[in-house]
């Protein structure tokens, strides 16, 4: 059952566009110790603006070091303003490692979380033998020389629908551990590679787990079927190492045509002429 939101009286509900580096940042999500988060800032810029407080509900929440190039909100507020005017208000106050890219009026039912049909994620390794200077929080870098292909071998045992317990955190709170995965790939430019995925939902570190199985696969530490043996096991202790947050990209939410909402390129920028698909 979906949580019963609050709605403001005769309030316009918004929605919005947010980039971030989360390098800074303990995740998206508020917390109730004060520690620094996306949600924190981008609630404390919107309401600033509307003159009154704004509660953000986003479509995925990041963790810590996450960054995000498409992440999309909702909010409601009652004050007559312009979508310039909410786009450079809310950027007047807030710091450089976050921005709103976008933001338009919508209709009631449009939920950022419960609305989405499918998320989107990019994780950026550098693949070289001496560690970057440039964007070094922005890059999850490998010294190990990784084989693409075996890599993409790996990863089509993990398309389609699966129980994903394995490569799930053990604190995931989530119910159920099941994820139908529609985009599963890794591509190499140089010494960059990428590995794209796309699913209806994602698990607390999924990414993260599926990206450190496929690193060990692709150094030859592992065979491709090893993906496979993790994944049947459904026992998060089997799955290998975590990898870094750093290079980890929320670059898409999916949601019904009826939204019309902007389209955005797929980031991170950086890459993003490599990456025009």
């Amino acid at each position: 059952m979906r949580p019963v939101l609050s709605v403001m009286s005769d309030g316009q509900r918004y929605v919005a566009c947010v980039e971030y580096d989360g390098a800074g940042y303990h995740g998206w999500q508020s917390l109730k110790s004060g520690i620094s988060s996306i949600q924190q800032s981008v609630e404390a810029a919107l309401g600033n603006v509307a003159n009154h407080p704004v509660a953000v509900v986003c479509a995925g929440r990041t963790d810590a070091g996450v960054h995000g190039c498409r992440q999309i909100i909702h909010f409601d507020s009652t004050a007559d303003r312009s979508e310039r005017s909410w786009v450079f208000g809310a950027n007047t106050y807030l710091p450089e490692s976050i921005v709103v890219r976008w933001v338009r009026p919508i209709s009631q039912d449009f939920h950022a979380r419960f609305s989405a049909q499918a998320r989107r994620y990019r994780y950026v390794i550098y693949n070289a033998p001496v560690r970057p200077a440039i964007l070094p929080k922005g890059l999850t870098w490998d010294y190990r020389p990784l084989d693409e292909r075996r890599m993409n071998e790996a990863a089509r045992y993990l398309m389609g629908e699966h129980d994903f317990s394995s490569y799930r955190a053990v604190q995931c709170q989530a119910r159920s551990p099941v994820r139908n995965i529609t985009r599963l790939c890794v591509k190499r430019w140089g010494d960059l590679l990428v590995i794209d995925v796309q699913a209806n939902a994602f698990l607390q570190h999924m990414v993260r787990n599926i990206a450190g199985v496929l690193m060990a696969i692709g150094s030859g530490q592992r065979d491709s079927h090893w993906a496979l043996e993790v994944l049947e096991a459904r026992d998060r202790r089997l799955g290998g190492v975590t990898a870094p947050p750093y290079g980890l990209y929320f670059v898409n939410v999916i949601y019904p045509s009826e939204f019309d909402l902007p389209e955005d390129p797929l980031g991170p920028s950086f890459i993003a002429p490599l990456l025009s698909e």
